[in-house]
């Protein structure tokens, strides 16, 4: 995978409006909150099962209703189409789990 970058970068942060793009680490960060511990839990289990499959797997950190996200490709040394794609899924899939954009509290 090849880090993104340029206009390459912009296009895809473009799509993903509920993401925080972290310069610093050249990575996404989201952050969900769930109306208690077991639906976050529940969450978090279905994204590691979607991680194990697509082989990519995210830093994150939960309490209690909380989920901090960050997706960065190590091997490419920041954000990729993979992470990207990863970050599509947790939009598609997070809010039918019942979350909140933290944003957005």
């Amino acid at each position: 995978m090849t880090k993104l970058e340029g206009p390459a970068l912009q296009a895809a942060l473009a799509q993903l409006p509920a993401w925080t793009f972290d310069a610093e680490r050249h990575a996404i960060r989201r952050a969900l909150r769930f109306a208690d511990f077991n639906a976050a839990f529940g969450f978090m289990t279905r994204a590691a099962l979607e991680a194990e499959r697509r082989d990519h797997h995210p830093e994150w950190f939960n309490v209690y209703n909380r989920v901090d996200i960050l997706f960065s490709t190590h091997d490419a040394g920041g954000l990729t189409e993979r992470d990207i794609a990863f970050a599509r899924w947790v939009d598609a899939t997070a809010p039918a789990m019942g979350a909140i954009d933290e944003r957005n509290r």
